[in-house]
């Protein structure tokens, strides 16, 4: 017997629950599925619990850099009592989630969805037919065609680990190597990061990189560069990672194997039997999130092939325009301001706006201010040793272009700048506006 709904939806995170939520508000009957416990990865597998266990990273940075300046009690890393208070903040979000849904009226599939005809999906023996189907599955680690690439964990793992183990080897020079590797080598692991290109965090101001690559070898991350991994094997209860270098042969014998190489959209769902087209990116959309073979299909977030990049913040915002052009019919299309968006290192990578090297494509009349504020009062009070910032500014307009930071504030002083860049705040108005004293905003006027 075929369940009928208006809106199906596939996937409990951002991306799908808030359209999920806005139409049933509206009145439409809603069903969402998952396969997964409900509630999606930013708040169990990903951004949140990852978070926790950089606070404590930056405690025990903190510690180790004060240490000798009015601390003399070094810090210890309990891994397992750290796990524990991870799982008060992730816990209860998929009873918390489903019962939301329950409220609200929204039924609940738990399975995997795959497509049935255009506009019906199986889940398990259920069959549903949706008036419309919104896809908002999420990302995955990509593929990676080597020998032995059952042997690497994926990020979600890593944030489950009863025990940290001795040695890690990352595979991938990315947000989750870098940000994952700074927990472990704090928390007293061998850390490696085994990259295939010469540039790491690419998507990062270079400079700044250059930066954070010598602060994360003095915390004992040791990143190898052009290096192609391709084979993992298993030996007795260790892994040995093996690559090439140039063609000379490498390897890591490890206790764990990370993988870090980049993901992709998660849409093993037998697509072809929806007719729904995807490239490399996702489900392909137009600029109102509909999929350009079926008009009954939207998509949102990672699962969608957009101009917007992999973060929370544009799977919120493309699940709000999907549930109004549902309600409305198809009238907002996607627009992109600017993103900030935070590699969360010990020290913070931090990024919103123009990058240099596109100031200088642009045509336009910029001038680059790059400074390294190690000596500056905020970050010389905690014994910071790296800190440093770059703001592109336009001359001719007098205001922000882009802004690039590396410090333990970076991750709150960056939406100041995107603020600024968004609402086209003048160099003056930044100037002239009286921050509260001392604070890293108040150094916002020495940095433009």
């Amino acid at each position: 017997m075929v369940k009928e709904y208006d809106l199906l939806v596939i996937g409990t995170g951002t991306g799908g629950s808030i359209a999920a939520s806005k139409c049933k508000e509206a009145g439409w009957s809603v069903a969402i599925i998952d396969d997964r416990p409900f509630g999606g990865t930013c708040s169990q597998r990903g951004c949140d619990p990852k978070k926790v266990l950089v606070g404590i990273a930056e405690l025990t940075d903190w510690n180790e850099r004060m240490y000798g300046k009015g601390v003399r009690t070094a810090a210890r890393f309990d891994w397992r009592n750290l796990m524990e208070f991870k799982r008060t903040f992730t816990a209860t979000i998929p009873q918390d989630t489903e019962e939301k849904f329950k409220k609200l009226g929204v039924g609940s599939y738990h399975g995997k969805a795959i497509f049935y005809s255009e506009n019906e999906l199986k889940v398990g023996s259920e069959l549903l037919k949706g008036k419309y189907i919104l896809i908002a599955t999420g990302a995955e680690p990509i593929e990676m065609g080597i020998g032995g690439e059952e042997y690497l964990r994926a990020s979600d793992e890593f944030l489950e680990l009863e025990e940290l183990p001795k040695r890690i080897v990352f595979v991938g020079g990315g947000f989750i190597s870098f940000e994952f590797a700074h927990i472990a080598a704090r928390a007293g692991s061998e850390v490696h990061i085994v990259h295939r290109s010469e540039r790491v965090l690419k998507h990062f101001d270079p400079d700044l990189v250059d930066l954070l690559m010598e602060r994360s070898k003095e915390v004992g991350i040791q990143v190898h560069l052009e290096v192609s991994v391709d084979a993992i094997e298993k030996r007795g209860d260790s892994f040995v990672v093996k690559g090439k270098q140039n063609e000379k042969e490498l390897e890591w014998e490890t206790d764990l194997v990370v993988h870090g190489a980049g993901r992709t959209a998660a849409l093993d769902m037998e697509l072809d039997r929806g007719n729904v087209e995807r490239d490399k990116k996702g489900v392909r959309v137009n600029e109102y999130m509909q999929s350009v073979s079926n008009p009954y299909v939207y998509a949102a977030g990672d699962a969608a092939s957009t101009d917007g990049p992999p973060l929370t913040p544009i799977a919120k915002a493309e699940s709000l325009l999907v549930a109004a052009n549902l309600l409305e019919g198809n009238y907002e299309k996607a627009k992109y301001p600017v993103i900030p968006s935070v590699v969360f290192t010990v020290p913070k990578l931090a990024s919103v706006g123009m990058s240099e090297q596109q100031a200088k494509k642009s045509g336009l009349d910029f001038h680059v201010e790059y400074q390294n504020t190690t000596d500056w009062f905020t970050y010389k009070r905690t014994n910071e040793s790296a800190a440093a910032f770059k703001v592109i500014t336009d001359q001719e307009e007098g205001v922000v272009l882009g802004a690039h930071l590396l410090s333990e504030e970076a991750d709150e002083l960056i939406n100041l700048f995107a603020l600024a860049i968004r609402f086209k705040l003048s160099l003056q108005e930044l100037k002239d506006m009286p921050f509260a004293y001392p604070t890293s905003a108040s150094d916002i006027s020495y940095m433009i």
